[in-house]
């Protein structure tokens, strides 16, 4: 049958890891870091990724790049490829190909740029986040093709830009621009996230308020704090006011996340005055609020001002509270058809029965959902991103592509 033969395609990669060791060598050379981050953005990486395609026998690749001046070529590039099966209907998977800086080289056993192997790990900045996930999608289309397997569902493959900076240039301008690649009947996987033993399927994310809060006081001499409105004391009280208030003020819990309630979090603080003998009549700092599916916003942001109404009166300084950066919260169905095939899939493949669970970061999984489409986040993976010394499993590695193997050849998708 085509699913076994398919599979055990995908199973020589296990025996041979040869070519995952070789796609992991040369994606990790790219050192596709976005401008932000001192890099010259992702191209280099999406030409040698859309090389690989054509070689296995994609020619038709659609490009949605989004102009950029702050890199060489202009552009930030997002690639898109469908291998057509005998359905219209697609299994969608995103990677995402730019990375984050190594930070101290000091801190790595070798050269971030350069992948190391040890056994069936894979050693280098970018290795697990997220060239695991375009790896899995490069070998399931590179097996599809040998094989000349037309598998039930189609599949689209998408390799993104700027997923680490905020995905202006990855994922929201492809859906901006080409939203008409994607129907509400397909299934969109995003494997950027997981557990090492693929036993959790991430199906709904918290909504994201930062706040910048700054507090004007009256700036005076240390000696005499009673000529003046000590910014950084109202600003403490403020901070700890929100912390507490918050909490009491949306107590609401959802046992599919953790920690299951939101949860409002006083973070950056930015400096005031430069010495310690002056008190700081101006005082900043910011709150990072996750907020659960069905709290809005609008709510825990006028709740904060009200909170900061009082605390000014109590110390006679103003209190401007503005919004940094707003995301709402998103959810997956339990019951839609991606959960429970990658369900099925993940059972089959791992003898693992995953559960559903929801998170406080953000993924992109949370821009498809917006857009009304039904999105997981799924991966089996170690927690190394962003770590020096980042790793991935070449079998993990294997072992994805074998789960997508499995629904996009289910008969009842």
């Amino acid at each position: 049958m085509d699913d076994d033969r398919l599979l055990e395609a995908l199973d020589k990669h296990l025996k041979r890891p040869e070519r995952v060791v070789a796609l992991q060598t040369a994606l990790t050379a790219c050192k596709a870091m976005g401008p932000e981050n001192g890099g010259r953005g992702e191209m280099e990486k999406a030409r040698l990724i859309a090389g690989w395609l054509k070689d296995f026998g994609l020619d038709d690749l659609c490009w949605e790049n989004a102009p950029d001046t702050r890199v060489p070529d202009g552009a930030r590039p997002n690639l898109v490829a469908v291998l057509p099966g005998r359905s219209d209907r697609k299994l969608w998977l995103f990677g995402h190909m730019d990375v984050v800086p190594p930070g101290d080289l000091a801190a790595w056993t070798s050269d971030p740029w350069q992948v190391r192997q040890e056994g069936d790990r894979l050693y280098g900045r970018g290795v697990v986040d997220n060239q695991q996930a375009i790896i899995s999608m490069l070998l399931l289309a590179k097996e599809l093709r040998a094989q000349k397997i037309a598998p039930s569902l189609s599949l689209g493959l998408v390799f993104m830009s700027d997923e680490e900076c905020g995905s202006d240039y990855g994922l929201g301008h492809l859906l901006a621009h080409s939203r008409e690649l994607f129907r509400a009947d397909d299934l969109y996987i995003v494997p950027d996230s997981g557990s090492p033993r693929g036993d959790i399927i991430e199906v709904a994310e918290k909504g994201q308020l930062w706040l910048q809060v700054r507090v004007t006081g009256k700036q005076c001499h240390a000696a005499w704090p009673h000529e003046g409105r000590n910014a950084f004391l109202a600003g403490a009280d403020m901070a700890l006011s929100c912390h507490k208030r918050l909490h009491a003020a949306f107590p609401e819990e959802d046992p599919l996340f953790d920690p299951p309630g939101s949860t409002f979090v006083p973070s950056k603080h930015e400096a005031n005055v430069p010495n310690i003998n002056t008190v700081p009549g101006s005082d900043v700092f910011y709150m990072d609020c996750r907020l659960l599916p069905g709290i809005s916003a609008g709510a825990a942001l006028e709740e904060a001002r009200n909170i900061a109404a009082r605390t000014a009166r109590r110390w006679g300084v103003a209190i401007d509270v503005r919004v940094e950066r707003e995301q709402a919260s998103s959810a997956s169905p339990l019951s839609c058809p991606v959960v429970t095939l990658l369900t099925d899939a993940v059972e089959r493949v791992h003898n693992v029965r995953p559960k559903p669970v929801g998170i406080g970061g953000a993924t992109v999984a949370a821009l498809l959902r917006h857009k009304g489409l039904h999105a997981v986040v799924w991966s089996t993976l170690e927690s190394t991103c962003h770590q020096p010394d980042e790793y991935c499993s070449i079998s993990a590695t294997v072992k994805d592509a074998q789960v997508f193997a499995r629904i996009l050849m289910c008969d009842h998708a």
